[in-house]
């Protein structure tokens, strides 16, 4: 019963997110449910609840939503369609519905399960996919590369995360090199380190040849 209940939830993610241009598509859904079940099977956590919330974590992601409580009835309506039950389906959605970034003003998860989703979320982020999918998103919201003129954001509220001005250089600064940091598993900052130290030399690289050292 599980197993098709994943397989319908894999199925649902893939239609709805195919062609997605933001770096939130279905395979980066793919890997994230990969980390989050390598991460579960390394701390303990129940791999059903925990590849549920990663299959279904973006359907509730208020870049696609009228409003982040229109997502979350999204993944809810799923969840009572394919009989998840009640305990299963709130520990979800209570994952889905504290995990996000928000510009640095996001809760504790409360349970190993949301820890495990959470890392595997932000792993995703990191290292050479990280990269990539920072100048797919930035092309995507008509951010510039980077502009010196615009400084580095080192506090924001949600709001200000979502709809201020940035650039993709700058977000290397006001999120992803935090990430290292805020893992919660200890395989989670595990896989973190060699992923964070991947972007710290890219930006090396990367300034040296903005300025034309190299």
């Amino acid at each position: 019963m599980k197993r098709k209940i994943i397989e319908a939830a894999e199925r649902y993610v893939q239609e709805t997110l195919r062609g997605e241009g933001s770096g939130h598509d279905w395979w980066h859904i793919y890997r994230v449910n990969k980390l989050a079940l390598t991460i579960a099977e390394k701390e303990g956590a129940d791999p059903f609840v925990c590849s549920l919330a990663a299959l279904l974590h973006d359907i509730a992601d208020e870049k696609f939503n009228a409003s982040e409580e229109a997502g979350l009835q999204k993944v809810s309506l799923c969840l009572t369609e394919h009989e998840v039950t009640n305990p299963e389906k709130q520990h979800v959605l209570e994952i889905i519905s504290t995990m996000s970034f928000k510009g640095g003003n996001s809760t504790g998860m409360k349970t190993i399960e949301g820890m495990a989703v959470q890392d595997a979320d932000r792993l995703d982020a990191l290292g050479a996919i990280g990269i990539a999918r920072t100048f797919a998103y930035s092309g995507f919201a008509g951010q510039m590369i980077y502009d010196p003129d615009i400084p580095v954001r080192n506090t924001m509220t949600k709001s200000e995360y979502r709809n201020g001005v940035s650039t993709a250089i700058n977000h290397f600064y006001e999120k992803l090199l935090t990430l290292k940091d805020r893992m919660n598993t200890e395989h989670g900052k595990k896989l973190a380190e060699s992923r964070h130290q991947q972007m710290v030399s890219y930006l090396d690289v990367f300034f040296s040849e903005w300025e034309g050292i190299r």
